[in-house]
């Protein structure tokens, strides 16, 4: 379902745009990516609403098939990118999953403001940001998700969060057409 509002208790979170991310291969340039978010989070705080920043700083114990990073990050790697332009009224969250919501406290800083839907955009489209729209769709948030500003390192793991699983837990749209949601309902 196309983007059709967004809720007086809207909130943006920005997931794992932090530099030892950003430095990876992507499927869309990053720069692009980097920018409709620090749009998107000037808008969000221009009109009141909030700002989540959330980077990665581990992963969480078990085996996987597929391989994964283990032990300590290098130095820098969880810092997030300066154009996000983070403001002391901006919520930070620090996970060590790959949704935002396990382990964060999360969820009661988005309940304490009555926060009812979220907009999600970050890295990755299939991991980060796929893992945090399924949590915020079982905890009831309703989810929207601005796929132009978020990408992934693998061209079918993006299609398939953005065409067949989104589509399952919110809303999808572009940056443009939630500025201009933003914008028409502060007229």
């Amino acid at each position: 379902m196309p983007l059709t509002l967004l809720d007086d208790a809207t909130a943006l979170v920005v997931i794992d745009l932090q530099r030892g991310i950003v430095s990876l291969p992507t499927v869309h340039p990053i720069a692009g990516v980097v920018r409709r978010s620090r749009d998107l989070a000037a808008a969000f705080r221009r009109h009141g609403l909030p700002v989540v920043l959330v980077n990665v700083a581990g992963v969480p114990p078990g085996r996987t098939e597929q391989a994964r990073f283990r032990g300590p990050l290098p130095e820098g790697f969880a810092v997030l990118v300066p154009e996000l332009d983070p403001q002391p009224g901006d919520h930070l969250v620090t996970k060590r999953t790959a949704g935002a919501f396990t382990g964060t406290g999360l969820e009661a800083h988005l309940r304490a403001r009555n926060v009812s839907q979220l907009v999600l955009i970050g890295v990755a489209t299939s991991m980060g940001v796929e893992s945090t729209a399924r949590q915020a769709h079982e905890l009831g948030f309703n989810v929207a998700l601005a796929v132009d500003a978020m990408t992934d390192m693998d061209p079918a793991l993006h299609a398939n969060s953005v065409g067949r699983v989104f589509p399952r837990l919110g809303e999808t749209g572009t940056t443009a057409e939630i500025l201009a949601l933003l914008d028409a309902r502060a007229g």
